[in-house]
């Protein structure tokens, strides 16, 4: 019998803010970050698992505070009953009663409780020998609906609806694994695309972009409306009429606002605006959906639960939507918000980017594909090429696509020098930055 032991919690932020890397209409000067853990357990071989959540700085804060209040749910399990279910492990941390009071399943907890979840799950993946997508994709449909919570959500996808759907999607399995590993997951990226960049750097990096085999790029907006104008323009001129331009305005609007910004960009043939207003206002969402047809609408990466997805779903208020794999409670609800998507026949764009993000947010992506969708046309994970190399599995990109990961666990462990490095205050990278 092996115990999980301790979880380790980690501070680590990088100091994205002084070249304005990640910068937005509401988030000026980030500092990417991860609130970082570690699961550590008695098991031979020393065997850990390792989650973590993305912030852009301070946040990190809260967050490892939380990880605390967590230890006494977590350290003491048998590690192998904690990899036998992994639904209900999952389900043992999000009914906490205290910690339902504070949410529930939302917010900083939630958050928490989703890394705990991931690590658990890159635990049960290292021991498989297998990355988490292909962990998944060996499931059975019975095994996988087994994982999900449908607790208010069974009126938009029962149970029973959700076995259908995998069902379906069974036979062609092992077909979609072998092209996945032959030819990657379509990308696109943000990377030319900040706010704070000058416009010489936003058209040389959507050069770059198109040349290295992305489809589409992604630029910030929101900020001024002539600036907007300026920037699209720019970017169209980069990439040319033939390849895809999508805008993000990080929930700068209001409802009106954001109908009448939107309309004034709708001839650079737009090919998403993501989280024009509150990541919580559905039926504000579904209202610019109808105002600005047809360019389509999405949000997805704050949103805080497979609840929130559901209305968005039932309310026809996006035209795609984006999972992140550290905001939710982990593999397990995102599983749910992906068969809730394939129901309703709602494309999926992951979000990813910040620290890990593009590591952990490739594994649902493929999975929906093997076990889930079917379906690779018309959908892309986001990509940056931010703070890969502080991982022990990065991201592998070639020609606009992710390469499948196979490598065991879930692509989350940091080195152990970048953590020495960039532990926040006291690593050599924060001492040499002058405050």
């Amino acid at each position: 019998m092996s115990l999980i032991t301790a979880l380790e919690a980690h501070d680590i932020r990088f100091p994205t803010s002084r070249e304005l890397d990640g910068s937005d209409a509401m988030n000026p000067d980030p500092d990417y970050s991860a609130a970082y853990l570690i699961l550590r357990t008695d098991a031979p071989g020393g065997l850990t698992g390792h989650g973590f959540v993305f912030t852009i700085g301070r946040g990190n804060d809260v967050q490892t505070a939380a990880f605390g209040a967590l230890r006494h749910l977590v350290v003491g399990r048998r590690v192998e009953d904690v990899l036998a279910d992994l639904g209900a492990f999952a389900r043992s941390l999000t009914a906490d009663s205290q910690l339902r009071w504070l949410g529930p399943e939302k917010g900083v907890m939630h958050m928490a409780i989703g890394a705990v979840i991931n690590a658990a799950w890159d635990m049960a993946a290292r021991v498989a020998g297998k990355p988490v997508w292909q962990l998944i994709a060996g499931m059975s449909p019975e095994q996988i609906v087994e994982l999900i919570d449908f607790r208010y959500i069974s009126d938009a996808l029962s149970p029973a609806e959700a076995l259908e759907i995998l069902r379906a999607a069974y036979p062609g399995r092992q077909q979609r694994s072998e092209r996945l590993l032959e030819h990657g997951y379509p990308a696109y990226t943000t990377s030319p695309g900040w706010l704070g960049y000058s416009d010489e750097k936003l058209a040389r990096l959507s050069r770059v972009a198109i040349a290295d085999g992305f489809h589409t790029i992604k630029i910030k907006v929101g900020q001024r409306l002539e600036d907007d104008v300026r920037r699209c323009r720019i970017a169209r001129e980069a990439i040319g009429p033939k390849h895809g331009l999508a805008i993000d305005a990080n929930q700068r609007w209001d409802v009106d606002a954001a109908i009448a910004w939107l309309r004034e960009l709708q001839s650079f043939n737009i090919a998403w605006i993501e989280e024009p207003t509150s990541p919580d206002d559905v039926l504000g969402h579904a209202a610019i959906r109808r105002g600005i047809a047809p360019m389509p609408v999405s949000t997805g990466e704050h949103t805080h639960n497979r609840v929130m997805f559901k209305q968005l779903f039932q309310a026809r208020a996006v035209d795609l939507i984006q999972i992140d794999a550290a905001r939710v409670g982990g593999v397990n609800e995102n599983l749910a918000i992906l068969l809730m998507a394939a129901k309703f026949g709602v494309r999926v764009y992951p979000h990813a980017g910040g620290v890990g993000l593009c590591e952990l947010v490739q594994h649902l992506a493929m999975a929906d594909y093997v076990t889930i969708s079917g379906s690779i046309e018309d959908r892309a994970i986001e990509y940056v090429d931010h703070l890969h190399e502080h991982f022990v599995d990065p991201v592998r990109i070639r020609h606009g696509r992710y390469l499948a990961p196979t490598a065991p666990g879930f692509s989350a462990e940091m080195a152990p020098e970048s953590l020495t490095r960039f532990a926040y205050p006291g690593g050599a990278a924060w001492c040499e930055v002058a405050p």
